[in-house]
């Protein structure tokens, strides 16, 4: 273990939902860990919808123009159009006609966490922001990470549980109305259909798992095709009336079976 670095395990609010840092070892200093969580915070204060001063609210205002803005901004713009045109325009940072980037900034900002202390020397951590999760390396020698997917029929039930791999980085991403109710919208502006209790992708990227998820929800029942499709991602969904269905090796594994949490 590097002098100064630790397992660290913390726990903080931010973005109106609680985060999660599970760091394995060998471990970070804790000041990296300080550093990652000071930059999520700012992330809060730059992009959320609920502040009024918020760069974003103000931006949403037309207060400022996104040169006015931080880099970020920018950046976050410029990848929700690219998610927007590879989704068919079910992904989109105007849900309601009202700018709000959030379908991409929560999972956006959890990945570029885990890429601050991957670059501090973390191998193996965890990352979950509310329920969307960054994985990278073990969560000891020889067993990867195992992440509930949340029964949204059956509070305190998991409805699924993913399993990682020693070789590639694992992010799970869930989008239903459970918990926020109907916030997601299709491309006319409307409140989606409800054709999922909830859909959750998994895949390399919580950045796209995020967004992607997003644009299922509000595919509704195209979503299946759409999710078989895509390259690196698979989807799990839980239906209304119970049912499940899952695409790609989450449908060739059998996705876990659901247990108690």
């Amino acid at each position: 273990m590097r002098p100064g670095a630790t397992p660290h395990r913390r726990v903080v609010a931010c973005m109106g939902t609680v985060f999660s840092f599970d760091v394995r070892a060998p471990g970070v200093d804790s000041a990296a860990l300080d550093e990652a969580i000071g930059w999520l915070h700012w992330v809060d204060a730059t992009f959320s919808t609920y502040s009024p001063q918020s760069e974003i609210s103000r931006l949403a205002r037309r207060e400022c123009a996104v040169t006015d803005c931080a880099p970020e901004v920018a950046q976050v713009l410029a990848e929700c159009a690219r998610l927007h045109a590879a989704t068919d325009g079910y992904f989109t940072d105007t849900p309601f006609g009202t700018l709000d980037p959030s379908g991409y900034v929560k999972g956006w900002a959890i990945e570029r966490v885990s890429d601050m202390l991957r670059a501090a020397g973390s191998v193996n951590h965890c990352v979950n922001g509310g329920g969307d999760v960054q994985c990278v390396g073990v969560a000891a020698a020889g067993r990867p990470w195992h992440i509930g997917i949340a029964d949204p029929l059956r509070r305190g039930h998991y409805a699924a549980v993913v399993a990682g791999t020693n070789a590639a980085d694992l992010a799970v991403a869930t989008s239903g109305s459970t918990e926020r109710g109907a916030h997601i919208a299709g491309p006319d502006g409307r409140p989606a259909a409800g054709a999922f209790a909830s859909i959750t992708v998994v895949g390399p990227s919580l950045a796209f798992a995020d967004a992607f998820a997003t644009a299922a929800y509000a595919m509704g029942r195209r979503a299946g095709d759409w999710l078989e499709a895509l390259d690196g991602y698979d989807g799990y969904a839980v239906l209304p009336n119970g049912r499940t269905w899952a695409t790609g090796r989450l449908a060739a594994e059998g996705s876990g079976a659901p247990r108690a949490a």
